[in-house]
């Protein structure tokens, strides 16, 4: 029967309606960023060597490698039945004191967590025994049974606090009854107790309990943990020390004479903590000399497990996506764009040249590297004026001059790049450049150009695409610029036409005889409105 070990790993697999939904939504978003670029031709042009099917193919590729690490996680197993663990040691018993006295800081950061780092000490020791833990204050727990699982009984060391006992005290006769009672009763030799505790016994059963374990061939070790001058106990919940029913504040002090009374019944050793190393390791050699025996665990089951078949094909999967191209045909050339001038400089020192020139070429990449530029272009022009035509030559310079703020020559030394340039590798880079060189200068055909051309021999040059549309967009909004312009510019030349009055075409003499006719039609006029006035009555007539 075959099944997954560790089921809960499998709701990571809820991740991959996700990915799907997100590789759909990118899809159709790269279908709208092309019909929002421009041109269809050139956009065609431009991305007429990408393949949307290899590009499906890489996302599940991709996607089946998650899906098989999620497996390979989840452990697919199949048992194979079960076996017996045989290992030679001794079995060994843990007493822990968890009481509130334990929670003294005279020892820092209190009693209890270099209790717990003795123990944890101790189970690194003892690679080969089997070990218990019981908790005691009041009472007295089991907290782990034997096991030789030294990882789980660190785990279970680690949450053992005074809240795991309500009855506060130190009962140390039931602990070690208790530690007592997980051995295997059958074998009655080469069994060791440690008991962890400050002393404060409240019970007298303590030595006589020890003799009897004793007599039973159990070894009952002690460490003291605290000091003998005692240290007062902070309460966790009100954060001041504990008091009596008097109210005087509460110490706690170390007992030694019953811990050393307890190892000596017990035919053991008792150690006052002063190292975890320290005694962990006279624990141990204590613990070897009172011989070993062979220890057979219960039943474990043993499982064939298939993740690893899962991880290999997750790797050939990626592997595989990494050798899948994304586009039809892939041209392999390197991109130099003069935003990273500097570090094509420095491939360019390896490129074959002259011999005459190499050592100014080089002596100006590394000052462009500096951006020492006027050194950079001092060498370029030297090496210019012994080979004229040495394409590096002229487009290091040209990279300078931009660098210097002369975009001008700088086109026109990339000019000479490209009539020189051994391979279209360079030339390509000469007419971005010139492109750049040109958009500074707002020469936006000029620069179009020079980008169309780059393009023209690596269609894939996605900076020269980008550059392309931002020019053309400019070049676009500088049109309707103008035109509103000269709109505006016909409407205030048509508000400042005006019109202008006519010069007079007759003598003056005409004009002083027509001015003598008007006066006398005037006196003429004034004499009739008089006599019509004289007729006229003074008041209108009623009309009622």
């Amino acid at each position: 029967m075959y099944y997954f070990q560790d089921i809960e790993f499998l709701y990571i697999l809820a991740a991959v309606p996700l990915m799907l939904l997100l590789f759909i939504l990118l899809i159709r978003w790269k279908k709208r960023a092309v019909k929002k670029i421009g041109d269809p031709r050139l956009v065609k042009e431009l991305i007429k060597g990408y393949s949307p099917s290899l590009f499906t193919f890489k996302f599940f590729l991709v996607l089946t490698a998650f899906i098989a690490c999620v497996l390979a996680v989840a452990s697919f197993v199949s048992p194979q039945g079960s076996q017996k663990v045989k290992r030679t040691g001794i079995d060994l018993m843990i007493g822990l004191d968890v009481s509130n006295s334990m929670l003294a800081d005279d020892i820092k950061p209190n009693r209890l967590e270099r209790a717990k780092q003795i123990v944890s000490k101790v189970i690194d020791r003892l690679s080969d025994d089997r070990i218990g833990i019981v908790i005691f204050a009041g009472k007295a727990y089991l907290q782990m049974p034997m096991t030789t699982d030294h990882s789980a009984a660190k785990m279970y060391l680690s949450s053992a606090s005074p809240d795991d006992v309500p009855t506060q005290g130190t009962v140390i006769s039931q602990a070690l009854k208790m530690c007592y009672s997980a051995f295997n009763t059958r074998e009655k030799k080469y069994r060791a107790i440690l008991l962890i505790t400050d002393g404060e016994d409240h019970d007298e059963e303590a030595i006589k309990t020890t003799k009897e374990l004793a007599r039973n061939g159990v070894m009952v070790n002690t460490i003291g943990i605290g000091s003998p001058q005692g240290a007062p106990i902070r309460d966790k919940e009100t954060n001041e020390y504990k008091r009596d029913e008097n109210g005087a504040t509460v110490i706690t002090r170390l007992n030694e004479e019953e811990l050393k009374s307890i190892a000596e019944n017990g035919n053991g050793l008792y150690q006052l903590y002063t190292s975890a190393d320290d005694v962990a390791d006279r624990l141990a050699n204590q613990l070897a000399g009172i011989g070993k025996t062979s220890l057979v665990d219960s039943s474990t089951a043993v499982y064939e497990n298939y993740f690893w078949y899962f991880l290999l094909a997750a790797l050939t999967l990626l592997v595989a996506e990494m050798l899948v191209p994304e586009r039809k045909k892939i041209k392999t050339s390197r991109r130099y764009k003069l935003v990273t001038t500097s570090v094509m400089l420095l491939l360019f020192s390896n490129y074959s040249f002259g011999q005459n020139v190499k050592p100014e070429i080089i002596s100006g990449n590394e000052a462009y590297k500096n951006k020492k530029y006027n050194e950079a272009g001092a060498s370029y022009q030297k090496a210019l004026s012994k080979a004229p035509e040495n394409a590096i030559a002229s487009y290091n310079l040209g990279n300078t001059n931009y660098r210097k703020d002369k975009p001008e020559d700088a086109a026109n030394l990339y000019d000479n790049t490209i009539k020189n340039a051994p391979d279209n590798i360079t030339r390509e880079k000469a007419y971005y450049n010139k492109g750049v060189a040109y958009q500074k200068q707002n020469k936006l055909p000029e620069c179009i150009t020079a980008y169309k051309k780059a393009l023209k021999i690596f269609p894939n040059d996605e900076e020269a695409r980008q550059n392309l549309e931002r020019a053309l967009m400019q070049q676009k909004q500088k049109n309707q610029d103008d035109k509103k312009d000269q709109k505006n510019q016909n409407k205030d030349q048509n508000k400042k036409q005006e019109p202008k009055p006519q010069p007079s075409k007759i003598s003056k003499q005409d004009a002083e005889e027509k001015l003598k006719t008007l006066l006398a039609h005037e006196k003429d006029l004034q004499e009739k409105l008089k006599k019509v006035r004289t007729a006229a009555p003074d008041k209108p007539k009623q009309d009622w």
